[in-house]
């Protein structure tokens, strides 16, 4: 029976069609969960449906815990360990398990606590990529984190000069503008968003600046973020220049004396 059970809800991992309703069933209800909180949100669709939404909520949350309940039972199988203890520590503690538990608490926490945590929910899109098996997206995803991982140090360069320039425009704005407009820069933190604004070319237009000054500072910041901004797209842009060529292979025609270049294991196929 456990076998069964196993079988039936790692699907992805294994490689068994005996199953697929059950993957894409529970896809669909994450679907409809996301829809329903969203329509929540309307007052007059909820005031109209509240007993279809909230009856849709516990069925859901009975389907999620008894999914829940059956991967910990499971759990010596799908994270093995020394003991079934550890083993069921091992799957509360793991990527999904947390997101698979946080995907029923908020509809429990509140009988305990007066808080509304229904919108981590969310969290459970997660699960449509293990559900998926996006394959042909993993060895992108992998390029991705590699090239991040590779370029961590300059990218960490690049966040300390951007905070460094973010604080130096709210020192600067603060006490140039702040004596002119003290309800639009009342402090340093005020001058922080209206810097974070500015240097991300996003500019909200709530807060700017009126005198002269302060004017030339801004417009020096505008341009500084649009270093800021390429920045950091320029490192990774060449990371993954790298690691292209790094995955380039020569291979050699068996029938000609011509040689190609192939970018990757797929194309060999």
């Amino acid at each position: 029976m456990k076998n069964k059970i196993f079988k039936h809800l790692t699907k992805g991992d294994h490689g068994s069609s005996t199953f697929v309703v059950f993957d894409y069933a529970i896809m669909v209800l994450i679907t409809l969960n996301v829809i329903a909180i969203t329509l929540e949100t309307i007052p007059s669709i909820y005031q109209s449906h509240k007993t279809i939404l909230q009856n849709f909520e516990i069925i859901s949350i009975m389907i999620f815990t008894i999914e829940y309940l059956l991967r910990l039972y499971i759990s010596d199988l799908s994270h093995p360990s020394k003991s079934k203890f550890k083993s069921a520590l091992k799957f509360i503690f793991s990527f999904y398990g947390i997101i698979d538990l946080l995907a029923i608490l908020p509809f429990y926490i509140p009988f305990a606590i007066v808080i509304d945590l229904r919108f981590l929910r969310l969290l459970r899109l997660m699960r449509f990529m293990r559900i998926l098996k996006m394959n042909r997206y993993n060895n992108s995803l992998s390029l991705i984190w590699s090239v991040v991982k590779d370029k961590r140090r300059e990218l960490i360069m690049t966040g300390f000069i951007t905070l460094m320039i973010i604080l130096i425009s709210s020192f600067l704005m603060f006490y140039i503008e702040g004596p002119v407009q003290p309800n639009k820069f009342p402090n340093v933190f005020a001058a922080f968003w209206w810097a974070i604004a500015t240097l991300t070319t996003v500019g909200y237009g709530d807060i700017y600046p009126i005198t002269a000054v302060g004017k030339f500072v801004s417009g020096i910041i505008a341009i500084l973020g649009i270093g800021v901004v390429a920045l950091p797209t320029g490192i990774i842009s060449a990371g993954f220049m790298e690691k292209l060529k790094e995955k380039k292979t020569t291979v050699k025609c068996p029938h000609c004396k011509n040689s190609f270049e192939i970018s990757s294991e797929s194309d060999l196929q």
